[in-house]
């Protein structure tokens, strides 16, 4: 019964960002350079992992990983979100609603999870440095991303299902740039407690989980890093896990800024806002640090650069 009510609604249309006309070319250009900015940086730091063999060690296997989430993250949201800038109504029909709020899912927790893997590689690295080849071994890292993709898999699976059993008002106008999660739930005619009790329990699970993790493992590698009786040996530490504390405080701390709130405290309006950085800012970012702020990664970039050239 529900399913054949919520089919009735075919299809959404999307507010977008902003409804002022003249912002709207100059947001699709510079939105248009974010995502190119994006896919240039993930896809590049991806064929350079690929290509350099040194660099086919778990760290990288991990990072790896995390451009491949947030290349397939922001394709699955921008494009669309473009069009909201270019056409008078951005029409998205139901079944492309429920699938892009699906993959939005299922990489918004992949991130989450991939960080706390590539937390837990920083603290084998430091505090167990002679046991690092065996205790984060290929197999090791395989049942880790079984993991992460998994618990992907779970999180999208739990809230698109909540969503798919709702019924929404013929007013079909979703107040986001995307099918998200609390705009979905505003506009339904029979949103229930439960229906947000489970979308916070599911969200508190997707990334109270993997905080407590990179909480835990940051724990034993501070502890480890003031064991060390070198300035320099301490500094080399801290070094190694800058660039992945950047990416975490960024991408957990605009998720919990939106989701971690009642939406009395925080309007939707301002959660739009606060969205863009992990789905647009965060995954333009990650690559940029990344390659930035590591020494191997510019090695292995000039070598490339020189191959290419050479040939």
């Amino acid at each position: 019964m529900a399913a054949d009510n919520a089919s009735s609604v075919t299809e959404f249309i999307l507010a977008g960002l902003t409804d002022e006309p003249e912002l709207q070319m100059p947001l699709f250009f510079l939105f248009l350079g974010f995502y190119m900015v994006t896919v240039v940086g993930n896809l590049g730091l991806i064929t350079l992992i690929g290509l350099n063999s040194h660099l086919h060690i778990p760290m990288y296997f991990f990072l790896f990983n995390l451009s491949f989430i947030d290349f397939s993250f922001s394709t699955a949201i921008i494009p669309k979100m473009l069009m909201s800038f270019v056409s008078k109504k951005n029409i998205i029909s139901y079944a492309e609603c429920m699938t892009q709020l699906f993959f939005f899912c299922f990489f918004v927790f992949s991130e989450s999870y991939i960080l706390s893997a590539m937390a837990y590689d920083r603290y084998v690295a430091i505090c167990k440095p002679l046991l690092y080849m065996v205790t984060v071994s290929s197999q090791v890292c395989l049942l880790l991303l079984l993991g992460v993709y998994g618990m992907g898999i779970l999180g999208a699976v739990a809230h698109t299902g909540n969503i798919l059993f709702l019924t929404f008002r013929s007013d079909n106008l979703v107040n986001h740039y995307m099918c998200d999660i609390l705009p979905l739930l505003e506009l339904s005619c029979n949103s229930s407690y439960i229906n947000v009790l489970i979308v916070f329990t599911v969200v508190t699970i997707g990334i109270g989980v993997p905080i407590v993790a990179i909480f835990i493992s940051y724990g034993f590698i501070i502890s480890s890093i003031f064991h060390i009786s070198s300035t320099e040996g301490r500094s080399k530490a801290f070094s190694t896990c800058s660039s992945h504390i950047i990416a975490v405080s960024l991408f957990f701390g605009s998720g919990a800024f939106m989701y971690l709130k009642s939406p009395s405290i925080s309007p939707l309006d301002q959660g739009k806002v606060s969205s863009l950085f992990y789905t647009i800012v965060v995954p333009m970012f990650n690559p940029l640090i990344y390659s930035l702020r590591n020494k191997d990664v510019k090695v292995a970039l000039r070598k490339t650069v020189g191959r290419i050239t050479f040939s």
